[in-house]
């Protein structure tokens, strides 16, 4: 059973920085683009990161760039995101995502075959 498990969210304050993790149960993981969305309440789910399976190239939401690093784990199955200097409008449910066997990357949620459940990152000011 595919499972992506999401952790590392929490409450910070504004400037401060934050880890978070996906632990993937998934075949040929490191064939699978990766990536982290966002929602926050009444909005649509945003694109935040993705890292491609091929060459490790990354993208990354213009808000957070020069903040944000995506980065994974092929051996441990694992994808991360290091978040710094945060602030209260990255405020949401971040969800990790997987593409499916050598899909590239993308920024549409609908493209994305599996989802973790969630982890709320609260941003105090």
């Amino acid at each position: 059973q595919v499972q992506l498990v999401e952790s590392g969210g929490g409450l910070v304050q504004a400037g401060g920085s934050q880890r978070l993790s996906c632990a993937a149960s998934l075949q040929s993981f490191s064939r699978r683009t990766m990536a982290w969305f966002r929602q926050a309440p009444g909005k649509e789910r945003e694109f935040v990161a993705a890292i491609s399976w091929n060459d490790d190239s990354t993208y990354y939401l213009d808000s957070v760039k020069g903040r944000f690093i995506i980065s994974r784990d092929n051996a441990k199955n694992t994808v991360s995101l290091q978040m710094n200097n945060l602030n209260p409008e990255d405020t949401a449910v971040y969800f990790c995502a997987a593409r499916g066997f050598m899909a590239p990357v993308s920024r549409r949620p609908a493209e994305y075959r599996n989802w973790g459940q969630g982890t709320q990152v609260t941003v105090s000011s």
